[in-house]
């Protein structure tokens, strides 16, 4: 499998030798040409000669991990379009947590190294595909459609803000059929069945991570006649999240009652 042209080399940062070693057969096996590195902080300077394709960076490194790297990748406009993947132990919680760092994506590494591989050529691939700057243009005839099986709808909606975008992104997962309106990035209207506002937003959220699979399609410079949603997007998928995670635990506990009675 060759990888796409622009998609060539990764920077993969771990201090876990053997599972880097997995993890970067892995990524070769997708196509891409791996560089491995076992400190941040060195793999830094790396970039001035030879910037890659992507970096994936372990959360627990001793000195500088994902999270510490992001700010610093992010002030450098040389650097500041560099995907970054954080590799790190947690679930929902810790892919916000990757978002609010400023990461590109949160991959778990109890996964099987040739899944995560999977899952960064597809994170990889449906950013090439929809967020090349050439296609972020304010017209209402450009769309921008995608499969949330490839990119979950929390990176969605993070890559558009951090895009500062205009338009209307449209989700149909399961039984949710809603659309988000953003200005400038920020999350303006939302409306889902019966939900509006910020309702609508957690209501589109949780279900598509029950379903894990849907679509999008965002149409560029489409706006809303009036603001319904005030909160910012961070604080609303939080709050989806969180709800998420408690009607999950809640339908355990029902399913556990019914077994025991």
């Amino acid at each position: 499998m060759n990888a796409p042209a622009n998609l060539p080399r990764i920077l993969l940062i771990d201090s876990n030798v053997y599972f880097a070693k997995r993890l970067g057969d892995a990524l070769k096996q997708q196509g891409f040409d791996v560089v491995p590195s076992t400190q941040a902080a060195y793999a830094l300077t790396m970039l001035e000669w030879n910037a890659p394709a992507a970096i994936v960076c372990a959360t627990n490194l001793r000195e500088m991990g994902a999270y510490e790297m992001a700010p610093i990748l992010r002030a450098d406009p040389k650097t500041a379009g560099i995907p970054l993947i954080a590799v790190g132990g947690g679930g929902d919680q810790a892919l916000l947590e990757a978002y609010r760092a400023g990461c590109d994506d949160y991959v778990d590494r109890r996964r099987s190294p040739a899944d995560i591989a999977a899952h960064i050529r597809s994170f990889l691939v449906s950013r090439q595909d929809g967020f090349q700057p050439t296609q972020m243009l304010s017209t209402a005839e450009t769309a921008l459609s995608g499969s949330l099986s490839h990119l979950d709808l929390p990176g969605v909606i993070q890559m558009l803000g951090q895009a500062h975008q205009t338009g209307a992104l449209h989700i149909n997962a399961a039984d949710a059929d809603g659309i988000i309106f953003f200005e400038g990035g920020e999350i303006f209207h939302a409306e889902c069945g019966t939900f509006f506002g910020d309702e609508a937003v957690t209501q589109i959220v949780k279900t598509c991570q029950s379903n894990a699979s849907g679509v999008y399609k965002f149409v560029y410079g489409a706006t809303a006649a009036q603001r319904t949603v005030l909160r910012s997007a961070t604080d609303l998928l939080l709050d989806a999240m969180r709800e998420f995670d408690e009607d999950e635990r809640n339908a355990e506990e029902n399913h556990a009652e019914k077994e025991s009675s």
